[in-house]
């Protein structure tokens, strides 16, 4: 038995290590506002935003970052590179400092200096100036979930580079009541919590001022009938967020307006290129389209984690079943719907309805065409959702590797921003709410048929911010207002 004596010393000297490691937090901090705010260098650990975050959740995200890399991430290594990228002459960028740490502590004594090793891995950045970007005006053309949570994200992003700016939102109409009620919406939000900002309204102009940025509020019934030069705005990119318009003839009456160059729907799209960002983004011809969709939020949690099995291991054929968070589109209570089964209460029934994510899947990764079957059962959650992908593959597998076959991806490569790999045993759909990943694959799950042919695979995904993110992410490529990043 540990004598008393012996306890409290190792009570002292854990609690004493633990507090130093949050003095190195606190440090990391400091450094990560001032790259943000002084010199537009945005640090990510793992992809994980590390603004706004407390002494409690940067540590929290170490820890993960050492569970999932397999070694571990000390806080005092990012701090000090953090601190070591603030005394260096660096363009705009987001950096992911998690892998800086992990190449550090692996490559380090192969260097003269810590700075020796940065200037080395940050050397591509010479490749183009990304400080002589220009910022990009943005209009919201609708202001319901996912239009409130792009304001939010938008503005939160104003001092990353101010690579898009948030100058207009169009509503069907306005008055001082709507005016309010729609600040107060913006402001407070039952499932993504309140609005970490300030916000004014200026009535008589009908101005929202949102942390020092006046954003203009347009009534309009007609798209093509909005003057935006006139109010200022100029070759901007329009996100409609409304669900009014879904094919291309109908989108493009937003370019008739003056002022617009650009439109992004934030649904699936007729007759207009359908984007999953890290997927197909690189096959579109920005200069010569200029109506885009972002698919949907479905669409953009299944094309990464089908990407990696369709190219390590080829899908011969499957079925994907979304457990879908409710919607407004259902009724709160039983009422008259045009659809089957919606029209039951969305807060006491699972509903069975239909979902095109499998055929639109196959927009973005056209090999998969035909091999897929797709349904949905909306559940009484407000947000949060997940997809269930059961799989014969081409290939056997394991479920080690097809595990690191996504961990990999996750970690390296062209989908970083969009796998979220999770080693958490107790994953429930409210700990993904707020996750910036379109899709958060549930690695404990995952189960492999004992000969290695079949998989069933399970995602979640936050419905409406993971997918915000995306559109946020595609609507920077389109706009074309990238810097230089080192993930």
């Amino acid at each position: 038995m540990i004598q008393s004596k012996s306890l409290k010393e190792t009570y002292s000297a854990e609690l004493n290590t633990y507090i130093g490691h949050e003095k190195k937090a606190l440090e990391l901090m400091h450094s990560i506002g001032k790259l943000l705010f002084e010199k537009n260098i945005e640090l990510v650990l793992f992809r994980n935003h590390l603004i706004d975050k407390s002494i409690g959740e940067i540590l929290n995200l170490h820890q993960y970052a050492s569970q999932v890399v397999g070694k571990p991430i000390q806080v005092d290594d990012s701090a000090r590179l953090a601190s070591e990228i603030y005394n260096m002459d660096i363009a705009p960028a987001k950096i992911d400092i998690g892998k800086l740490a992990n190449e550090w502590k692996n490559e380090g004594v192969e260097f003269p200096s810590m700075t020796d090793f940065i200037a080395d891995k940050l050397s591509h950045f010479d490749q183009f100036d990304s400080s002589a970007i220009e910022p990009r005006d943005v209009v919201l053309f609708g202001f319901g979930r996912i239009g409130r949570l792009a304001a939010r994200e938008l503005i939160k992003q104003a001092g990353k580079g101010q690579q898009l700016r948030l100058r207009a939102i169009v509503l069907r109409s306005i008055d001082d009541v709507t005016l309010k009620k729609r600040a107060a919406l913006l402001e407070n939000d039952s499932v993504h919590g309140r609005f970490p900002g300030t916000i004014e309204i200026d009535f008589e102009n009908k101005h929202l001022i949102i942390n020092g940025q006046r954003i203009q509020i347009i009534a309009s019934s007609d798209p093509s009938a909005i003057d935006y030069a006139g109010r200022g705005i100029n070759d901007a990119l329009l996100i409609d967020n409304t669900g009014a318009y879904r094919d291309k003839e109908a989108l493009s009456l937003h370019l008739q307006a003056n002022g617009i160059s650009k439109v992004l729907l934030t649904a699936p799209g007729k007759g207009i290129p359908n984007i999953v960002y890290g997927i197909n983004h690189s096959n579109l011809d920005i200069d010569k389209d200029h109506v885009f969709s972002a698919a949907s939020c479905t669409t953009n949690a299944i094309s990464p984690i089908l990407r990696v099995v369709e190219d390590n291991f080829g899908i011969v054929r499957g079925h994907i079943e979304t457990v879908h968070a409710y919607t407004n589109d259902q009724n709160l209570l039983d009422n008259l719907h045009t659809k089957e089964r919606r029209g039951r209460s969305a807060a006491v029934n699972m509903v069975i309805t239909e979902t095109g994510a499998g055929k639109a899947v196959t927009k973005v990764i056209p090999s998969l065409n035909n091999k897929l079957t797709a349904n949905a059962v909306r559940v009484p959650t407000p947000n949060g959702s997940l997809a269930i992908m059961n799989l014969e593959l081409e290939k056997t597998t394991t479920l080690k590797e097809i595990n690191q076959h996504l961990k990999s991806a996750a970690l390296m490569g062209d989908l970083v921003n969009q796998i979220h790999f999770s080693v958490n045993e107790e994953l429930v759909s409210n700990d993904i709410i707020g996750n910036d990943c379109c899709a958060v694959y549930d690695s404990p799950a995952t189960i492999v048929s004992q000969d290695g042919k079949s998989v069933v695979l399970y995602t979640w995904y936050d419905n409406e911010f993971g997918y915000t993110k995306q559109v946020i992410r595609l609507a920077k490529y389109i706009a074309k207002v990238r810097r230089n990043i080192y993930y």
